[in-house]
C-alpha cells in the first residue's frame, strides 16, 4: 500500500529577490511541508535570510523564480484570499509587536488573534491562558499592558499571537532575540510541541545556533544570497569547507563543540 507525500504549504523554486537594486537572494530552492521537520537557515548578517521570510510571506515579490502557497503563487494571493493567508502563513519577526499599540493588555492582543483566527475560518477553541502557556508565560501576564513588559516577554507575546491562529506554516525571524538564554530553550520546546500537534511546517531563521540546532533537523547556510551547504547542523559546521561556513564555526566554537 503506498502513501502519499504531503505538498509543501509554501515553496521557494529559484527565488531571486531584492529591494530594487541588486538582488539580496538568488537561485534559492526551499520547502516547508505540513507536519514536515521544522527547517533552519544560518548565516552572516546581510547574507539575505530576512529577505527569504518576506518573500515566503508575500512582503516582497521574487524577481525571478516564484513562491507557491498551497500550489498557488503567492505574488497572485487575491483579496478574497488575503485574509485566509494571512492566518495561515505566519511571519513573526525580531522586531516583535511593530505598530501594535504599547497601551494594549496581552489579553486584548491574544484575543484579537483569536477573533481573526474565527473570521479566517481556522478558529482552533484556545483561551488566552492556553496560548500563554505555549510560550511558557503565566496566566497572570495576560492582564499586563504590552509598555510595561520585557523585550524577551513581547517576543513571546508576538509568537503566542502568531500561533493562535494553527498556521500551516510559521516563519520565525531571530523570533527569541530578547528571551532570556535561561528561558530559550523551554520556550522552543514548548513550541516544537506545538507546531507538531498541529501539524504547523516551521522555518527558523536566527544566529542562534543552539536554538536553531533544538528545533530544526535540516539546515541551510546562506551566504552572499544563495545556500552554499544544507543538512544537520552538526555535519555542515563539521564537515563543510565553504569559508562562510567556516566562519560560523569559529565564531561559535563553543556552539560547534556541543554538536560534535
Amino acid at each position: 500500500m503506498s502513501t502519499s507525500t504531503p505538498s509543501p504549504v509554501l515553496r521557494a523554486t529559484g527565488l531571486s529577490a531584492g529591494y530594487g537594486g541588486a538582488d539580496v537572494v538568488h537561485g534559492i530552492d526551499l520547502e516547508l511541508v505540513t507536519g514536515g521537520a521544522p527547517v533552519g537557515v544560518v548565516g552572516a548578517s546581510g547574507s539575505g535570510k530576512s529577505t527569504i521570510v518576506r518573500a515566503l510571506a508575500g512582503v516582497v515579490k521574487p524577481t525571478r523564480g516564484h513562491v507557491t502557497w498551497s500550489g498557488r503563487p503567492v505574488s497572485k494571493v487575491g483579496l478574497r484570499d488575503k485574509k485566509r493567508f494571512r492566518a495561515q502563513v505566519r511571519r513573526v519577526a525580531q522586531e516583535g509587536l511593530g505598530d501594535i499599540d504599547p497601551r494594549s493588555t496581552v489579553d486584548r492582543v491574544l484575543a484579537g488573534a483569536l477573533t481573526d483566527a474565527r473570521r479566517a475560518g481556522v478558529a482552533n477553541g484556545a483561551t488566552v491562558a492556553e496560548l500563554l502557556d505555549h510560550v511558557a508565560l503565566e496566566p497572570r501576564f495576560a492582564t499586563r499592558v504590552l509598555g510595561t513588559m520585557s523585550g524577551g516577554e513581547k517576543q513571546r507575546v508576538v509568537l503566542a499571537a502568531a500561533i493562535a491562529t494553527r498556521p500551516s506554516a510559521l516563519l520565525l525571524d531571530e523570533p527569541l532575540t530578547a528571551v532570556d538564554p535561561s528561558m530559550r530553550g523551554e520556550v522552543v520546546r514548548r513550541l516544537a510541541e506545538t507546531t507538531a500537534a498541529d501539524g504547523t511546517a516551521v522555518l527558523l531563521v536566527s544566529h542562534d545556533l543552539e536554538l536553531v540546532e533544538r528545533l530544526c533537523p535540516q539546515v541551510h547556510v546562506l551566504a552572499g544570497g544563495t545556500f552554499v551547504a544544507s543538512g544537520s547542523l552538526s555535519r555542515v559546521l563539521s564537515d563543510s569547507e565553504h569559508p562562510a561556513v567556516r566562519e560560523l564555526a569559529e565564531a561559535a566554537p563553543l556552539a560547534v563543540q556541543r554538536f560534535r
